[in-house]
């Protein structure tokens, strides 16, 4: 499932075609909403706050859409034969008289009221790309990890209520670069290591971000997601894979049986 940065990235292009221009053409391709015509409609700007993507209309409505597992947004040259997006896995159409914003394989696609956004995002913790996630934002994250009792780490990461924005590949990272057991208990760590290990979540994930402006996604180099059998990049012993969450949620856990021992030397 793409995580915060794949959404961050998103949203930055989608804002760059659409903030400001008047919509040439609008289709939502989803239950509830064939009847809605946004054309006309002006974007006044596209956000992401964890994997949720907020595109809003001058009229005082927010498009909410979530990717869930294969989804993507793509742009492209209104002019473009691509443009067309007459493919039966497109789920939603913004386009401005230059460019146009296809919506694949949408996990997630309703129209609500932009100052009904707090209500749809209550749910989830503080965005871990969030301009306040160094204050407000952590005190909020370590509120929410101490509720949490002996879950283990991995799960915990992958709670959108306590973090919004990380999945399995910076879950993975972000234990592996704290050398920490990745299903040791979330509350057998103190104040300092749970603060220690967000800060390190959200620099991964926002260098990520800062690399694929210049590159592209996928460029950051990563130490064990998907790596499968591969030498740990400190100590050469191969990296194995678990398991997070219970079925039907579970998801992948790499790591290093060396470096992310239960019992690790300091």
């Amino acid at each position: 499932m793409p995580e915060g940065d794949v959404l961050r990235l998103t949203a930055e292009r989608l804002d760059q075609a659409l903030r400001g221009r008047p919509l040439v053409r609008a289709e939502l391709r989803w239950p509830g909403t064939g009847g809605t015509d946004l054309t006309g409609r002006t974007v006044t700007g596209c956000v992401s706050y964890g994997k949720h993507l907020l595109t809003r209309f001058d009229d005082g409505r927010t498009l909410h859409t979530h990717l869930r597992m294969e989804g993507s947004w793509r742009v492209v040259a209104t002019s473009d034969r691509a443009a067309a997006a007459r493919h039966p896995e497109v789920r939603a159409v913004l386009a401005t008289a230059r460019w146009t914003c296809v919506g694949w394989r949408l996990g997630m696609l309703d129209l609500l009221r932009t100052h009904d956004e707090p209500r749809l995002l209550a749910h989830l913790g503080p965005d871990v790309l969030g301009a306040d996630f160094g204050t407000a934002g952590l005190t909020t994250a370590l509120d929410r990890w101490h509720r949490q009792g002996d879950r283990p780490l991995c799960d915990v990461l992958l709670d959108q209520s306590v973090v919004a924005g990380l999945g399995t590949i910076w879950m993975a990272e972000s234990l592996f670069d704290r050398r920490l057991h990745p299903w040791a208990p979330a509350d057998s760590l103190d104040d300092e290591e749970v603060r220690a290990l967000l800060v390190t979540a959200r620099r991964l994930v926002g260098r990520s971000v800062d690399v694929g402006r210049r590159e592209g996604l996928g460029e950051v180099p990563r130490a064990v997601h998907g790596k499968l059998g591969h030498p740990c990049r400190r100590c050469r012993t191969p990296v194995a894979v678990g398991q997070a969450n219970e079925p039907p949620y579970e998801r992948p856990v790499f790591w290093c049986p060396t470096c992310q021992a239960v019992s690790r030397p300091a």
